[in-house]
């Protein structure tokens, strides 16, 4: 297998850390080729937060899907989530080089670099810079100008920035497991590009995707992501309320949430075994899940309606008011889509439908083939997501160079005396 046509993801979240490993198809789909997931250790709310234990977790779960795959990963697409994130739309003008010509890439470039240019505070960092639409000498609503013949070119961008020491921290933790960093990619972008059809974009879609500690909000406005933003709550959340709520420990709470959800969402048979449950009208019997607690039947009314629908109100709401904020209420006539581990919660979709008076799906990742048993399932969608990302961007990088690879590489060089004050005076004019 050439080694070009490999591309290689790492999720890294509140709950789990997944590696993926994939390439590019005929058909246009992604044949994954090594998969590995462990559960996360030195991150709250996807921040670093001890980078020792945060490098190992990293490393176990690359050298299970190289293992898989047969296949050594030397860069790979990693994901960034947490409170830190945060967007806003941008413009940028420029005088077409040529004006007797057509509009060059050149061109192009220059627009966005202008749209970059933003007043953004020393501790934040662009992580994207997405054009929204092009401007060609008052012509609105142009998807690609080149070729095109205009003396003014403008263009729309959305931002996605970072907090820059999360950034870094994120940076090194991959590093250190000897894998250069292709491109940081925001968690909620990745999901959008595994879940969302071109169409639903296009006429407008609300992507909400509910991680263990964080909840990422993409708005997608006439194809192009217009607004994004995180909130510091997810599906552990729910855990722990069925946690209190049950006097039981966070492992059974888990197993008892996984349990309910798996119940609604596939039918499993009487005679199965392992990790079902039999429900008797409102009773539900927990006995064959193995709680170390004596808990052995509840109410589904108590846990659903009392414990678990309170929680997605309060999810719904701050989504809600996200929308409300964003100034794109009503040009989302698809709906909301729902991913991450938190959209397999019981009764979800129904809670979403009633707060937020819209279509409501679950997003699965499509176009993917090979080893996907264990990932096709919302929980996967940013890691599918990043080989998406990947395979589509390539080499060319939508926001241009890469600053923190660029602090890295500064880092691990040690510099010092006249040359390592130029390198501080660099990266002070850097946004």
């Amino acid at each position: 297998m050439a080694r070009e046509h490999v591309v290689a993801g790492i999720d890294v979240g509140t709950s789990k850390i997944v590696t993926i490993i994939g390439s590019p198809s005929q058909d246009g789909d992604i044949n994954v080729i090594g998969v590995a997931t462990v559960p996360s250790r030195g991150l709250r709310k996807s921040q670093v937060v001890d980078i020792e234990e945060a490098i190992s977790a990293i490393s176990e779960s690359l050298e299970g899907a190289e293992r898989m795959a047969g296949y050594a990963v030397s860069s790979a697409y990693v994901s960034v989530g947490g409170g830190h994130i945060a967007s806003q739309n941008s413009h940028g003008v420029v005088a077409v080089a040529e004006p007797e010509k057509e509009i060059s890439e050149n061109d192009v470039k220059r627009v966005v670099e202008a749209a970059k240019a933003i007043s953004l505070s020393s501790s934040r960092e662009i992580l994207h810079v997405l054009p929204r639409g092009f401007i060609v000498d008052a012509q609105e609503g142009i998807k690609d100008p080149v070729g095109m013949t205009g003396v003014r070119l403008e263009v729309d961008t959305h931002l996605v920035t970072g907090g820059a020491t999360a950034l870094r921290n994120l940076s090194k933790c991959v590093s250190e497991v000897g894998v250069d960093v292709d491109g940081l990619v925001f968690g909620g972008l990745a999901a959008s590009e595994a879940v969302l059809s071109e169409t639903e974009k296009e006429l407008g879609v609300i992507l909400v995707d509910i991680g263990g500690g964080t909840t990422d909000i993409c708005i997608f406005v006439e194809g192009a992501l217009s607004y994004s933003s995180v909130l510091p709550i997810g599906a552990k959340n729910i855990t722990n309320d069925l946690a209190i709520g049950l006097r039981a420990s966070l492992e059974s709470a888990e197993k008892i949430k996984l349990a309910l959800s798996k119940k609604t969402l596939v039918p499993t048979m009487p005679e199965e075994e392992g990790e079902s449950i039999k429900v008797k009208e409102d009773e539900v019997d927990l006995t064959s899940l193995g709680l170390s607690e004596d808990v052995r039947k509840v109410s589904k009314k108590t846990l659903s309606e009392g414990i678990i629908k309170p929680r997605l109100n309060e999810i719904f709401a701050m989504v809600s008011l996200e929308v409300k904020k964003s100034g794109f209420g009503g040009m989302t006539p698809s709906g909301l889509v729902l991913t991450g581990g938190g959209a397999e919660t019981v009764a979800i979709v129904e809670v979403a439908k009633r707060n937020m008076a819209m279509p409501v799906r679950v997003g699965i990742p499509t176009h993917i083939s090979g080893l996907i048993d264990e990932i096709i399932s919302p929980s996967f969608a940013a890691s599918v997501g990043l080989l998406v990302y990947g395979t589509r961007v390539g080499e060319k990088s939508l926001g241009g160079f890469s600053f923190p690879s660029f602090f890295r590489l500064a880092g691990k060089i040690p510099i010092k005396g006249a040359a390592g004050k130029l390198i501080d005076l660099v990266k002070s004019f850097m946004p």
